[in-house]
């Protein structure tokens, strides 16, 4: 606190263009962090605060070397981001947090593992371990009488979409769709995300097939709108594709923000997301005030 403010210290990251404010929880740094849902609409807000998709959490861990706590822009709590992950091992490692190369991180979604490449001792880009792909509908959940679902048919507005729904701890639906680019997510999204097959609302991806090894995709988040890429999204996105038997286990996924490469591993069936992870700038901000 100086002079009667109350000054936290964060620091702006994003994977592929999907962006958070990063706040060093543990511990510690002695940043008691509260009212955490009035916080991330607070920094989250790209005209009044930092400006971002959300906030997450850095803090201790009784069961993972860390634990990660996630706010979408509208104040949620989600239970998992995979592009947020990636940063958070980012951010552990550079920062001296940790000093190994591979780390366990707790979240709503369960404990997952992160390898990290470095190139002069900074990460470059970060494996994550999303764990089993969740495809029985009461625990994703999605209201349906198909065991596993792929042939939800919503109507939004003019047009019916056919749905294939994962959890990879947060709620996905996955439709394919033509010509990508000219979509208007902005008219069918938020329809379909608060549609009522989605008890707890859904992530909403939109798949433009381009062969076996490569698809695009577009995503409607629950709770922040459309963004330039979505970790869960792409990993839930590949095991749709291939319960569909559209494309192969192994697959590059184009997103808004860039690449992502995501393997359905069929030994262990886990699916393993590896993509980049970018620090934008370290800075400070007053939160006196913010509950007012």
């Amino acid at each position: 606190m100086k002079g009667g403010k109350i000054m936290i210290k964060f620091t702006k990251m994003h994977g592929l263009g999907n962006d958070y404010v990063y706040i060093d929880a543990t511990a510690k740094t002695g940043q008691k962090i509260e009212n955490e849902s009035d916080l991330a609409k607070f920094v989250s807000n790209r005209h009044f605060g930092i400006g971002s998709d959300g906030l997450i959490l850095i803090c201790d861990s009784k069961v993972a070397d860390f634990k990660m706590r996630m706010f979408n822009y509208d104040g949620s709590e989600a239970e998992m981001c995979g592009n947020g992950i990636r940063c958070v091992g980012k951010f552990v490692y550079d920062k001296g947090l940790t000093n190994k190369e591979s780390i366990t991180v707790e979240t709503l979604a369960g404990i997952k593992t992160l390898k990290f490449n470095i190139e002069n001792n900074k990460v470059k880009t970060v494996q994550v371990d999303m764990g089993e792909p969740i495809l029985n509908p009461q625990k994703i959940p999605v209201i349906s009488e198909e065991k596993i679902v792929k042939n939800l048919k919503i109507k939004a507005d003019d047009k019916e979409f056919k749905f294939t729904c994962v959890s990879m701890g947060n709620p996905h639906a996955v439709t394919i769709i033509d010509n990508i680019d000219n979509f208007e997510i902005e008219k069918y999204g938020p329809i379909l995300e608060h549609d009522e097959h989605f008890p707890k609302r859904a992530n909403i991806e939109f798949i433009e097939l381009i062969d076996k090894n490569k698809i695009k995709m577009r995503v409607w988040e629950r709770g922040a709108g459309e963004t330039l890429a979505c970790g869960t999204g792409a990993c839930a996105s590949v095991v749709a594709c291939n319960l569909n038997d559209y494309i192969n286990k192994k697959c590059t996924v184009t997103l808004l923000g860039g690449n992502l490469f995501i393997e359905w591993n069929e030994k262990d069936n886990h699916i393993y997301m590896t993509g980049p992870a970018t620090t934008v700038f370290d800075g400070e901000i007053d939160l006196t005030g913010i509950d007012d």
